[in-house]
Formats: C-alpha cells, structure tokens, sequence
C-alpha cells in the first residue's frame, strides 16, 4: 500500500510540474530539440527492465503502449503551434490542466484495479510504458505540427 500511495504523490507532483513546464514553454519559441528531448530523457526510465521484478510479457507491454497512444489523443488535441512574430510558439490551452490531472486520475483508478491481479513491479512497468507510449505518440504529432508550421514560414 505503501508503494502504491508514494507513486501517486509523486505521480502528482509530476503532473503539477508539468503544467509549469508548460505554460513557460508557451512563452518561448518552439524548437524541434524542445520537442524531441522529453521522450529520449524518460527513455533512460527504461533501464527498469533490467531487474526481473519489472518485466512484464509482451501482451502487456502492447497493451500498455496501445492505451498510451490512446491517452495521447487528449493532449494532441489541446497542444497547438501557432506562428507568432516569425517564430513558432505552443498556444497555451486551458483545457491541457484538467486533461492533464483527468489523465492522471484515470491511470490511478487503472494502477488500483490491475494492481489487485498483477504485482507491483509488473504494474510499474507497464505504467511506465503506457507514459512512455502517451508522451512519445504526442511529441511525434507535435513534430509533425512543428515541421509544417516551419515550412509555411520557409515559404
């Protein structure tokens, strides 16, 4: 219970980070490095898999991944680009917090319910990976976003 209530704080506390991070980022110009970066530094995250109390099966490393991807729609629909004297800023969203600690909410609800038939270690692996998932899918539509922004301004 323990483990389960500190990955929640501090799950919460990521959460919290995250909306500051971002309502800075929305003042200073987008890059692509900006863009890319988050998901290759929680990557390094990835070094769990080496301890075998991590692993999970690769069902559940698809699932994860899948549901993931399928959060990252909420934030792909509140993150926009918008060109702003020459340069390309991130339009900041209001809607982005509530989606933010929605998101977080239902991953909790999730980690309670599949943390009764699996073991922790199997439940923070696949967490990890429904994140990585989740942030990866939007940086990759924000790219896209960026790339065709910065060709309009090319031309």
């Amino acid at each position: 219970m323990f483990w389960l209530i500190a990955s929640t704080v501090v799950a919460a506390c990521m959460a919290t980070a995250m909306i500051f991070v971002r309502m800075r980022a929305a003042r200073q110009p987008a890059s692509i490095k900006k863009i890319i970066l988050p998901p290759f530094f929680m990557s390094t995250g990835a070094l769990m898999f080496i301890f075998p109390v991590f692993r999970v099966e690769w069902t559940q490393v698809i699932e994860a991944v899948v549901v993931g991807m399928l959060f990252s729609i909420f934030l792909i629909r509140t993150s926009k680009l918008e060109v702003r004297d020459g340069d390309i800023y991130l339009k900041p969203s209001k809607a982005f917090v509530f989606i933010l600690f929605g998101l977080l909410i239902l991953r909790v609800i999730l980690k309670l319910i599949i943390g009764q038939t699996i073991s922790f270690g199997e439940t923070s692996g696949m967490f990890f990976l429904l994140a990585l998932g989740m942030i990866l899918t939007w940086r990759l539509a924000m790219l896209r976003q960026y790339l065709r922004l910065e060709k309009t301004l090319e031309t």
